[in-house]
């Protein structure tokens, strides 16, 4: 699956972004508790260099806490980053990011100079609900859709601590394949840019691998189905999701399944971890090195032909003479 969804405004807020970084202290990059590394924008990470982080590892009320808490170790283990889980629908933990800011910028902790933070990250992932949490009111438009906040805002906390906040950006090509299809499933891109028959396929195969007893547990089966296309059947009948001569409408059932998997009906589920990450990424790279290889071949072998072609040529104009 290829996702092409790269809105003008996210353009212009990657080049507002690279104006603005050199006055930051802090960034806060918030992500998806459930794809804490697919829901991080590479383009914003470059950017940051080595200023300190704290990630926020946002509805972690959706997310396997075990794989939660294994992505916090493994983001902590650069010094720089520091993470907090939280999903500030039902809890509201600001004093304890306020606290980590101060911890990360102590040279700026009662100085007449606020510590400016740079608040992050990709669409839908609650960064708007955790500035109003933040600001104790409503400042920011939030909304349960990618794209919500469009243009930057700088908010004064008045306690020490300046935001500023920037639109959710994505990246003009997803290049990682599984990352495309979490962000999807998870909603992280507008669903009119998706077909959901292709990602409720792909969430169907993870949860039968990976969750096989939450989805026993809630759809009340007895044995487990052996792929994803019985599964969406099987729940397709189920849930009465079918079309005329009692055929299964896939549309319908694929839109209820990922419904069920983003309000966590299902479980609290999370779609990667970081040695699956891990793997996937070396496989993307030796991918990529085969590829590249590819090409020097072809071109060397187009240098070859041509200079080949002027030897012959070179040959003839002498017989010529």
């Amino acid at each position: 699956m290829r996702i092409n969804w790269y809105p003008g405004h996210m353009h212009k807020a990657g080049k507002e972004l690279k104006q603005l970084l050199p006055k930051i202290d802090l960034v806060i990059e918030v992500v998806d508790a459930r794809i804490p590394f697919s829901s991080q924008n590479p383009m914003l990470e470059n950017l940051r260099g080595n200023k300190p982080c704290i990630k926020i590892l946002n509805k972690n009320d959706l997310a396997d806490p075990a794989i939660t808490a294994l992505w916090q170790r493994y983001f902590e283990q650069d010094s720089a980053i520091k993470t907090l889980a939280l999903d500030t629908d039902k809890n509201d933990k600001s004093p304890l990011l306020l606290d980590l800011c101060r911890e990360l910028v102590p040279d700026k902790v009662d100085s007449v100079h606020p510590i400016n933070c740079l608040i992050m990250g990709i669409p839908n992932v609650g960064k708007s609900t955790l500035i109003n949490c933040l600001a104790g009111r409503m400042i920011a438009k939030t909304g349960n859709e990618p794209a919500v906040t469009k243009s930057q805002q700088r908010i004064n906390l008045r306690n020490g601590v300046v935001l500023f906040d920037t639109p959710g950006m994505l990246w003009p090509k997803i290049e990682h394949i599984d990352s495309g299809y979490r962000l999807a499933i998870t909603g992280a891109i507008k669903d009119t840019a998706l077909e959901y028959t292709d990602i409720a396929f792909y969430a169907a195969k993870f949860l039968l691998e990976n969750y096989a007893v939450f989805i026993q547990e809630r759809y009340k089966l007895d044995t487990l189905p052996q792929s994803e296309l019985e599964l969406l059947e099987i729940l397709g009948r189920q849930r009465g999701c079918l079309r005329a001569g009692g055929h299964v409408d896939l549309e319908q059932i694929s839109t209820r399944l990922i419904h069920e998997f983003r309000t966590a009906t299902i479980g609290r589920i999370s779609l990667e971890t970081p040695d699956m990450v891990e793997k996937e990424l070396a496989e993307l790279l030796e991918k990529q090195r085969l590829e590249n290889e590819k090409k020097e071949r072809r071109k060397n072998t187009g240098r070859d032909n041509k200079k080949k072609g002027n030897e012959k040529s070179v040959k003839q104009m002498k017989v010529k003479r």
